[in-house]
């Protein structure tokens, strides 16, 4: 008499990989930075960097790329933005670093248009293990709430550097700042989307191996 056998279990019920999850904490004399970063979240971001407008492009960014992020900064703001701004963008990198760990099985590359009535954005993804950024957001005003514009720029390309990645973001029309600086980093959002997906390969996706 042969022994029952066990139906193998519906591909749906299998276990589903574990959330790709990071923490990280950064003190100096500028800044006192706690961040949870997950990679596979729902687009809820809590938690406050003490500029009202990075923590609305941090919101979008999380959004719209579906991670989850919990941020605290405490930063030197009565010198000016700019620390706070540097040092929460390159906890996020870190983060994102981490989380990925050696990005076997990612997609690896994302691009993304993204529109806010007037304005369009583009930008384009690698998750190279190669830090490089090329940005150009087109911002004319000086500050967008309490954050100096040209920190926008300065956010993605810490960002950039900390998560070892090749990021391009243009701005290619647009008359209001902020609706240009949210269509930037809606389309930064949508492409690190693509690029973090788990594409169903086991490999490193890169002729060297490593990434």
């Amino acid at each position: 008499m042969t022994e029952p056998t066990t139906p193998e279990e519906p591909s749906e019920q299998r276990k589903a990989p574990a959330p790709r999850t990071a923490r990280v904490a950064r003190k100096t004399r500028e800044t006192d930075i706690a961040l949870v970063l997950c990679l596979d979240g729902a687009g809820v971001s809590r938690g406050t960097t003490g500029l009202g407008f990075l923590d609305h492009m941090l919101a979008t960014l999380v959004k719209h790329a579906r991670f989850d992020l919990e941020v605290s900064c405490h930063g030197d703001l009565v010198v000016d933005d700019h620390h706070s701004a540097e040092d929460v963008a390159l906890a996020l990198g870190q983060a994102l670093d981490e989380a990925l760990g050696d990005r076997r099985g990612i997609a690896r590359f994302g691009h993304a248009h993204a529109p806010l009535d007037e304005a369009l954005a583009r930008a384009v993804v690698d998750l190279s293990g190669r830090p490089w950024s090329e940005i150009a957001l087109d911002l004319r005003r000086e500050r967008l709430g309490t954050l100096a514009c040209e920190n926008l720029v300065h956010v993605l390309r810490s960002l950039a550097t900390a998560a070892r990645l090749t990021l391009h973001v243009d701005v290619l029309r647009g008359d209001n700042d902020h609706h240009k600086a949210e269509a930037a980093f809606k389309a930064v959002a949508l492409a690190l989307r693509q690029a973090v997906a788990r594409d169903g390969g086991a490999g490193v996706p890169s002729t060297k191996g490593v990434l």
